[in-house]
C-alpha cells in the first residue's frame, strides 16, 4: 500500500504515551506491558521524555490520555486511516534515523507507538534507538527480539540484529540471523559484509570470503567497501 503524506502531522502535540504497569515480584527489574501481551523492561534515560523509548515509561494524567487520544484521532484523519497514519509516521522515524537525527527519530517511533503499539516496527526502531544512542545493548537485544515475533516486520530487521549482535560482541548468534537476513534482503551488500564478518570470527574463512565477495559485487557504499578490503586481507582471500 502507498504511503500517503499526513498534512500537519508534523506539526501536531507530542502526546504522552497510556501504559499498563506490572512490576515484577522480588528484586527483579519492573516489566511494562506496551501492547497486548507484550511485556519490555522498564529502561530510561537521561533525555526528554519524548525522546526516549515509550516515553520513559511516564504515568499518564486524565489530561495526557486524552492529549493522546486527540492527536491520534487527528493523524487518523489527515492520512485517511489509522494504518496510513502509521505508515506515513513510521517512514518519517526511518528518515530520521537514517539521517542520524535520533531525537526525531525517537519521537516518530514513539508517534507509531500511540497509533499502533504492536507493530513490529516500533520494537526494531526503538531497539535500535536503545542502542546507537543510549548504548544499553540489553534493552536493544530485548526489543530488536520482540521485533522479530511482531506482525508485518521490515524488510532489513535481521540485518540490523544481525549487525547488533556483531557489534556487541556476539558473531556466533549473529551469523544464523545474518543468513536469514541476505534471504530476506539478498541485493542489500551490507548484510552480506556482516555475514562475512561473522562467519571469519567464527572460524569459517572460506565461507567468509565467498560472503564478501558476494557483497563486493552488490557495488557497497565506500564504508563497506573498506571493511571488505579489510577482511579480504585478514582472511587470505583469493
Amino acid at each position: 500500500m502507498a504511503v500517503q503524506i499526513v498534512r500537519g502531522l508534523r506539526h501536531c502535540r507530542v502526546a504522552l504515551v497510556i501504559l499498563a504497569i506490572g512490576i515484577v515480584d522480588g528484586a527483579a527489574a519492573a516489566t511494562i506491558e506496551v501492547a497486548p501481551g507484550v511485556h519490555v523492561t522498564k529502561t530510561t534515560f537521561p533525555a526528554p521524555i519524548n525522546q526516549q523509548p515509550f516515553y520513559g515509561f511516564a504515568e499518564l494524567t486524565p489530561h495526557q490520555r486524552a492529549a493522546n487520544e486527540e492527536f491520534v484521532a487527528k493523524a487518523s484523519q489527515a492520512a485517511g486511516s489509522r494504518e496510513k497514519a502509521f505508515e506515513e509516521t513510521i517512514r518519517r522515524a526511518w528518515n530520521a534515523l537514517l539521517s542520524g537525527n535520533f531525537s526525531e527519530a525517537t519521537k516518530r517511533f514513539n508517534q507509531s507507538y500511540l497509533i499502533d503499539p504492536g507493530q513490529s516496527q516500533v520494537f526494531h526502531g526503538l531497539g535500535l534507538i536503545a542502542f546507537e544512542r543510549f548504548r544499553n545493548a540489553a534493552f536493544a537485544d530485548e526489543l530488536l527480539r520482540i521485533a522479530r515475533a511482531r506482525p508485518n516486520p521490515a524488510k532489513l530487521l535481521n540485518a540490523d540484529y544481525g549487525r547488533f549482535l556483531l557489534l556487541a560482541g556476539r558473531p556466533q548468534d549473529a551469523e544464523p540471523v545474518l543468513e536469514q537476513a541476505v534471504v530476506d534482503a539478498p541485493n542489500f551488500a551490507t548484510a552480506w559484509s556482516n555475514l562475512a564478518w561473522a562467519r571469519l570470527h567464527n572460524g569459517k574463512t572460506k565461507a567468509a570470503c565467498a560472503a564478501a565477495m558476494k557483497a563486493e559485487e552488490l557495488s557497497p557504499p565506500p564504508n563497506v567497501s573498506s571493511d571488505l578490503a579489510m577482511l579480504r586481507s585478514s582472511a587470505g582471500c583469493t
